[in-house]
C-alpha cells in the first residue's frame, strides 16, 4: 500500500461507461455482426483509421472515409462518422467520487486518454462528447487531475510505452509508484511491464473494489 503515490486513469470505459456497449447498439441498429467495430479497430491496430485519428495524423473527413474502407474490406458498410456519434459514454458518478477521495487522501491522480482532436465531426473536448453540457461535465472531471495526456495532442497513443513514461516524467514519479486503470488489456500490459500495478476495468464496481483492495482503503 505505502509504495503507491499516484493513480492514473483511462477515461472512456473507466470514468465513463464502456463505449463498446454503444458500439454494440449501433451494430444492432445497422444489422452488423456483434463487435464488428472492434474487429475493424483491431485490424492493423497501429496504422488504421482509428490509430491515425487518435494521433491527429488525419482529419475528420479522412477518418470517415478510411474507416468506411476498412469496414468494407471486412464485408460491411459503416462510416466513421456513425462510430464517433455514439462513442461518448455516460459518466460513472462513483468513479468521480473516488477521484475526490483519492485527492483528499493525498494521492496524485492523472489521466491518459486515447481520443480524437476536439472540434472534429462535432466532437467536443477530451471525453469525445457531442454536446456542450456533456463537454462541460467532462471538463469539470478533467480539472481534478494533476495532469492529462491526450493522444490527439501528444501525437502518441496507448499502448505505446512512451505515453506512460511521458506521464511519469511529467509527475516526477517512478512507474512502480503508480496504479493504472484501463478497460483494455492491451493498454494495461505495457503499464504493467513498466512496473505499474495495472487494473483491467470491466465495470465501475469491479474497478473500485480492486483499487480499494490494492490501496487498503475504502472507496465509494
Amino acid at each position: 500500500m505505502g509504495r503507491f503515490t499516484t493513480v492514473i486513469f483511462d477515461f472512456g470505459g473507466v470514468i465513463t461507461a464502456s463505449p463498446f456497449e454503444a458500439f454494440n447498439r449501433l451494430e444492432d441498429e445497422r444489422g452488423l455482426p456483434r463487435d464488428f467495430v472492434r474487429r475493424v479497430n483491431a485490424a492493423n491496430p497501429d496504422g488504421n483509421a482509428w490509430a491515425k485519428f487518435e494521433r491527429a495524423e488525419i482529419d475528420a473527413a479522412a477518418f470517415d472515409a478510411l474507416f468506411a474502407e476498412e469496414a468494407r474490406a471486412l464485408g460491411h458498410e459503416l462510416e466513421g462518422e456513425a462510430v464517433l456519434a455514439v462513442i461518448a459514454g455516460a459518466v460513472r458518478p462513483a468513479m468521480v467520487a473516488a477521484l475526490d477521495t483519492l485527492k483528499d487522501r493525498g494521492f496524485t491522480i492523472a489521466c491518459i486518454t486515447n481520443n480524437v482532436p476536439g472540434g472534429k465531426m462535432g466532437v467536443l473536448g477530451a471525453g469525445m462528447t457531442r454536446s456542450e453540457e456533456a463537454a462541460i461535465e467532462v471538463a469539470d472531471i478533467m480539472a481534478r487531475f494533476a495532469h492529462v495526456i491526450e493522444s490527439s495532442k501528444a501525437g502518441v497513443r496507448k499502448p505505446d510505452p512512451r505515453i506512460y513514461l511521458m506521464m511519469c516524467e511529467k509527475l516526477g514519479v517512478e512507474p512502480g509508484e503508480c496504479i493504472y486503470l484501463d478497460d483494455l488489456g492491451i493498454n494495461c500490459k505495457p503499464a504493467s511491464q513498466l512496473g505499474m500495478h495495472a487494473i483491467k476495468v470491466t465495470s465501475g464496481e469491479q474497478a473500485l473494489a480492486d483499487l480499494s483492495g490494492v490501496l487498503g482503503m475504502p472507496l465509494p
